[in-house]
């Protein structure tokens, strides 16, 4: 903790501002910086808070408190998009002449709404009484998205990788065409060898 004298004189050495920050505080608290960037910073954090506020989108939908179940599972989907989308949902009952005296009939809808979303959305604000409406807001829930597992490889019953199938033009080229030499070897030496046993018999005879 330092007098004003003496930290005005250091501020006045670096070149900077000596700024007052907690003005509520006993003592007073100050801090040496540069004014016009503390101003330009603070600026920039209004404008992104700014941002960030209209980029929330509200979305209405109203009900009966003796909808019918057509419409309720019409709205339903509505309200489903809705929060899938992103965006909060005002949930509103209206209410008309008599049914004012039963309210437990709008926050009867409500809670089914809510259970029914559970999946997609909290509560944020409670069911409650505005006049002749009765409202709830519900807010999205963020999800995450986890990557798909991969496929494990195929293996045999020996735990050894399964070799891959042959291509078109492996299998072509194993084939022997028709006609070909040696397409029967066995069969041709036998015949040769019976060829030539027959041969000498005859010669034999003959001589």
């Amino acid at each position: 903790m330092k007098p004003l004298p003496e930290a005005l004189q250091i501020a006045r050495e670096q070149g900077l501002d000596l700024v007052e920050v907690a003005a509520a505080a006993d003592p007073p608290v100050a801090k040496i910086m540069d004014h016009g960037k503390y101003k330009y910073e603070q600026d920039q954090r209004r404008k992104e808070s700014k941002r960030k506020a209209s980029n929330v989108v509200i979305k209405e939908m109203k009900f009966r408190p003796k909808i019918d179940g057509h419409d309720y599972t019409t709205k339903m989907k509505h309200v489903e998009r809705f929060l899938e989308e992103g965006s909060k949902v005002k949930l509103t009952i209206m209410f008309r002449g008599r049914e004012m005296a039963h309210p437990e009939l709008g926050r009867r809808i409500l809670e089914r709404v809510a259970e029914q979303v559970g999946e997609l959305a909290i509560i944020e604000s409670a069911p409650k009484q505005d006049g002749r409406n009765m409202t709830m807001v519900l807010s999205p829930v963020k999800r995450i998205v986890k990557p798909a597992p991969k496929e494990p490889h195929q293996r045999g019953s020996s735990g050894e990788r399964r070799a891959p199938p042959a291509s078109a033009s492996e299998v072509r080229s194993n084939v022997v065409p028709p006609g070909a030499p040696g397409n029967v070897p066995v069969a041709g030496s036998v015949a040769g060898e019976a060829a030539g046993n027959g041969a000498g018999e005859v010669e034999k005879a003959g001589a």
